[in-house]
């Protein structure tokens, strides 16, 4: 059990040091807008050189935000949304519900007739 939440945490610490960089986040962004993309158009659309965006493609890969698939002698690039949904609903989901409550009660209120 423990060692499993040992790899559990080493794969976290890899995703949030695959996030932390501006310029993998950029890569993400341009998957998300256009997925599939062998490593050609992924350089086109990037001020990097080839060997840097291998290199970022790399990262996200081993942090399994990148995925990829191929077709004949191409390599395609597609984003892998689940680790991002997972961030999201360990650490960001648990914030959303006193802000709805709190935007519920505020409109209960407001709606409420005087009287």
């Amino acid at each position: 059990m423990m060692r499993f939440m040992t790899e559990r945490l080493d794969d976290i610490d890899l995703l949030f040091k695959a996030l932390a960089d501006p310029s993998r986040r950029k890569l993400l962004d341009l998957l998300h807008a256009y997925d599939g993309r062998t490593l050609n158009d992924v350089c086109e659309h990037l001020d990097m050189t080839r060997q840097g965006v291998t290199q970022h493609l790399g990262m996200l890969q081993a942090a399994n935000l990148v995925t990829t698939l191929w077709r004949g002698r191409e390599k395609l690039h597609f984003l892998n949304p689940v680790p991002l949904h997972e961030i999201y609903e360990r650490w960001i989901s648990k914030f959303e519900k006193p802000r709805l409550k709190a935007l519920k009660d505020l409109k209960r209120r407001l709606e409420k007739p005087h009287g």
